[in-house]
């Protein structure tokens, strides 16, 4: 198969979902797309450890999609032969009470990746222009100065919150972090199939909600939405790749080879060199702790 690229799934102009596929042919089997993940996954666990011994960036790494779209299983898969200690993934729920009290960037800030670390977002600060916007009622419990009533929330309120959302992730890369934003583009159909399969396999069912049928009938509104956020929101420094999902394991080789790809640029990233004093004593400290052993 041919070297993934990750300008073929980057985001550069307005986008429509329609015209992108969901599904990517690889020309290969499934037992060699899970061979060439798991020598991804090695090289990218072997740029981490090189990450935390750098120690002046950090990664953060944005995933979004439609229910069933993978989230769950991509970060396991990807992250496999990561360090424990040196990704840190985070799953946004339904803001808390003590989230509420804050503004909605808050509870992100407060997750983003220490230097030499990746944080994973499993759904993103993105939810307050998804969810918020195909249900705008969500935002008055926001407790917003000016907002109180539906009517506030209007398209001037939905730029100013674009505009927010690229001052915190422009803020966030000059000061060190590397952004990587996910969108896992998954058909309609294939969301139907997952759902089913949730229902039929009685190990799954625990995953199933009533309300994953209900947010499904709004799911024109969320592909709308979707499209808004990513085109105003992809830029240079915080770009965007959509990734065909409809196949699981090829969803996982995409995002891997991106971030590989990306990341091999920063040249700057490298083990430090030890002190000159202490590499000239190296002999003298191992014959310390050999002698240990007489």
């Amino acid at each position: 198969m041919e070297k993934i690229k990750g300008e073929t799934y980057k985001v550069d102009n307005p986008l429509k979902l329609a015209d992108l596929a969901t599904l990517e042919d690889f020309g290969t089997s499934e037992k060699d797309l899970k061979k060439l993940l798991e020598d991804i996954r090695e090289k990218l666990g072997k740029f981490q450890d090189t990450l935390y011994a750098h120690g002046k960036y950090g990664v953060l790494v944005c995933l979004q999609g439609m229910d069933t779209s993978g989230k769950d299983s991509l970060i396991r898969e990807v992250f496999k032969d990561f360090n424990a200690r040196g990704v840190v993934v985070h799953s946004f729920k339904v803001p808390t009470e003590l989230e509420l009290k804050h503004d909605y960037l808050w509870r992100h800030y407060i997750a983003l990746p220490a230097r030499g670390k990746f944080s994973v977002f499993n759904r993103t600060h993105y939810e307050n222009v998804l969810v918020t916007k195909v249900h705008p009622q969500y935002i008055l419990s926001e407790n917003i100065p000016g907002i109180d009533t539906l009517s506030d929330v209007d398209e001037a309120f939905w730029e100013k919150r674009y505009r927010q959302i690229n001052d915190f992730e422009r803020h966030l890369v000059e000061n060190g972090t590397i952004i990587f934003k996910f969108f896992l583009h998954l058909s309609k159909e294939e969301q139907r199939q997952r759902l089913l399969r949730r229902l039929r396999l009685k190990q799954k069912n625990w995953k199933f909600s009533p309300s994953d049928l209900k947010e499904r009938k709004l799911w024109d509104k969320y592909v709308e939405c979707y499209e808004e956020a990513i085109g105003k929101t992809s830029k240079p420094h915080a770009p965007w790749y959509v990734v065909p999902a409809d196949n699981k394991r090829g969803a996982r080789v995409i995002v891997a080879s991106i971030l590989l790809e990306a990341l091999k640029k920063y040249k700057d990233i490298e083990e430090p060199e030890l002190d000159d004093e202490i590499k000239a004593n190296l002999e003298v400290f191992k014959q310390q702790l050999e002698k240990e052993s007489e």
